[in-house]
């Protein structure tokens, strides 16, 4: 009984090895995954991409970044005026020309604060697709040749033979 508890774990043991071991040499592993896509996207988005013969996400990435941008200003232009307004309502001169007579000091706040808010997470977006668009072009060049054919398989199956033991049958089908 030692022996088939012994036999088994080795068994067991085997398959673990195999099955660990041999998808991760499936692939061509003499392949030189080099950096040049993104050092390219780094330094210009949408170059990593052309590389990696993407073109069609180049006009994704350029439009993201360009409306990402577009409200960056824009809310950032409305918060400087309300942020302005607010300053000249409060700076007891009586020359200053007040602007936005039909809000009260409490909406200039409110308002500055939410396009300081809106500027904020416009210029997050941005950077986070800049650097979505580094990750794409690195991911992308390791994917570039990865073996995707059906000429290696692994079929794990439980078996019962004769001696009535448990084992696992490991077949390994490899076509040149």
């Amino acid at each position: 009984m030692k022996s088939l508890n012994c036999y088994s774990l080795k068994t067991f043991i085997f398959s673990i090895i195999v099955c660990i071991y041999l998808p991760s040499n499936c692939q061509n592993s003499s392949i030189n995954y080099n950096n040049t896509a993104t050092i390219l996207s780094s330094a210009c988005p949408g170059l990593g991409q052309i590389y990696n013969k993407k073109y069609w996400k180049v006009p994704l990435i350029y439009a993201a970044l360009g409306t990402t941008m577009y409200y960056y200003i824009d809310n950032n232009e409305k918060y400087q005026e309300y942020k302005l307004a607010y300053i000249a309502r409060n700076d007891n001169d009586p020359n200053t020309l007040d602007n936005f007579l039909d809000y009260s000091s409490a909406n200039l706040v409110t308002l500055k604060d939410y396009y300081r808010n809106s500027r904020d997470a416009a210029m997050f977006l941005f950077i986070l697709t800049y650097f979505l668009n580094i990750v794409d072009a690195s991911v992308d060049t390791h994917f570039l040749n990865y073996n995707l054919n059906d000429d290696l398989s692994i079929n794990l199956k439980p078996g019962i033979f004769d001696d009535l033991s448990e084992q696992i049958n490991v077949s390994l089908k490899y076509n040149f």
